[in-house]
């Protein structure tokens, strides 16, 4: 779910990342009102480099001081999605249909937190397969979205392999 404020930066910043040649992912606002954090999130084919980051931080910054979105001093914070990508729109999950995702959502048979791997959306909602069975979710009641992030180590000198 966004909110007025973070769809007006979404709506600003979406198409100057893609005239940087950027995915825009998603923007955040979290933190405490006297003074927030804005959180932008870019990536691009084949991840996105830190002196990449580092430049979109230089024309977003104006960009959102032109806005004036707080009333107060607040902290930008320009970053890669991550391996824990959030998802936002019917095209992320279909994007990343085969990953594992975990989505917070208004209470749906007492529950608010579910994570399975992503079957598929259809029409106004997106299939998980959780423990075998197809859970239906309607798009409308997810709050929050994420895939759920694994890096592989591979083998350590013990032979071993190694997961987070």
């Amino acid at each position: 779910m966004h909110t007025d404020l973070e769809q007006r930066i979404e709506s600003l910043l979406a198409p100057a990342a893609a005239d940087h040649g950027l995915e825009f992912v998603a923007v955040e606002i979290v933190g405490a009102r006297p003074q927030p954090t804005l959180r932008v999130y870019l990536d691009q084919d084949g991840g996105i480099a830190l002196d990449t980051i580092c430049e979109a931080n230089r024309w977003i910054s104006p960009l959102i001081d032109d806005l004036d979105p707080f009333d107060s001093p607040y902290t930008l914070e320009v970053s890669s999605p991550g391996v824990d990508r959030p998802l936002r729109t019917r095209e992320d999950y279909a994007r990343f249909m085969g990953s594992t995702a975990t989505l917070r959502t208004k209470r749906i048979d007492d529950r608010t937190r579910f994570t399975g791997v992503i079957i598929g959306v259809q029409e106004a909602q997106v299939l998980l397969d959780i423990d075998g069975q197809t859970v239906p979710i309607a798009l409308e009641d997810v709050r929050s979205a994420r895939l759920k992030g694994s890096v592989d180590y591979g083998r350590g000198k013990d032979g071993c392999e190694h997961d987070l």
